[in-house]
């Protein structure tokens, strides 16, 4: 029986096994740090992030579709906090199912802007710009004004397709990051903890079970009307917030706690590294899972909608 680490004090972190493991965490984050700065600065349109790409489907619907979404998660945390209180978010399901609700958030707010405002902005102008053009043109004057109007539409559609900016980014940020964490929690869930611990001592109710499994669920029904990409370097995102986590619980168990939420987290045990390095290296495939989901949506989706779905703009 291993002691813990407040009832061994300071020796517990001068163990060999604590900096082997550090490092195993911290490298991989560092070099998902230096990728996030980068990317940032690349431009992002605001269209992706509100757009579908369903010929005849509104974006309102995905805005409702979000807003839906964003009220369920909130009301999964709401009820497991309220039966189990604030203890629960030293488990990293939490954590992911709040960073769903996050991104859903983000996602309501961004298709809200993205639905009202250019079109409320260009209505009045484009109805007289229509209006004008469907005159017949009497004389050179006319002929200017029109071309004029063209070459504001045309300023009128980039400001339409405008950057958009450190809250869409964001967005973008914990989507990825969501993504490859609702498939490491569901998967270490139904696949692991499911088939080998459920007894007496661990059962799985309506609620653990509704957690475990609508964070992907709501995922993955946002995947299929969206239109954001899913770039194999967002794997950096997934990465960092993993890394966010695991400093979280060295931080707690440092200060007060004398309890890990996950057996694998220990770091007195000789194979304290090995499972560190596989807790790492479990990213890649939970990662790729959502990545190659995405990809089957552009190569499928088309072939069995070929007159709705609109491969790209």
């Amino acid at each position: 029986m291993f002691e813990s680490p407040v009832q061994e004090g300071w020796r517990y972190w001068i163990r060999w096994q604590v900096p082997v493991c550090g490092l195993t965490i911290a490298i991989p984050c560092v070099f998902a740090v230096k990728f996030i700065r980068k990317s940032m600065a690349e431009p992002l349109l605001l269209s992706d992030l509100w757009a579908t790409h369903w010929r005849h489907l509104s974006p309102l619907w995905l805005l409702l579709y979000r807003a839906f979404a964003f009220v369920c998660c909130v009301q999964l945390l709401y009820e497991i906090v309220a039966l189990h209180g604030p203890f629960v978010f030293f488990f990293y399901t939490q954590w992911t199912m709040a960073l769903v609700a996050i991104y859903f958030a983000l996602g309501t707010i961004v298709s809200a802007y993205g639905f009202w405002y250019p079109s409320r902005k260009t209505q009045s102008k484009n109805e007289e710009d229509v209006k004008l053009m469907e005159k017949p043109l009497k004389n050179n004057g006319d002929r200017v004004k029109v071309d004029t109007i063209k070459v504001q539409n045309k300023y009128a559609e980039q400001e339409f397709q405008e950057k958009a900016g450190y809250l869409g980014t964001l967005m973008q940020m914990t989507y990825l990051a969501a993504a490859g964490a609702s498939v490491l929690t569901d998967v270490v869930f139904w696949c692991l903890l499911v088939p080998f611990l459920l007894g007496e001592n661990f059962q799985v109710s309506l609620l653990i079970g509704s957690i475990h499994a609508l964070n992907a669920v709501f995922l993955l029904g946002d995947t299929a009307l969206n239109s954001l990409s899913f770039p194999l370097g967002g794997f950096a995102y997934f990465v960092a917030f993993g890394g966010l986590y695991i400093a979280f619980q060295w931080t707690v168990h440092m200060c007060c706690v004398n309890w890990w939420p996950y057996p694998f987290l220990e770091l007195s045990t000789p194979w304290a590294p090995l499972w560190y390095i596989g807790l790492a290296v479990i990213h890649v495939p939970c990662y790729g899972i959502y990545a190659l989901i995405v990809k089957t949506k552009y190569s499928l989706l088309p072939r069995l909608f070929p007159h709705a779905f609109v491969r790209s703009f």
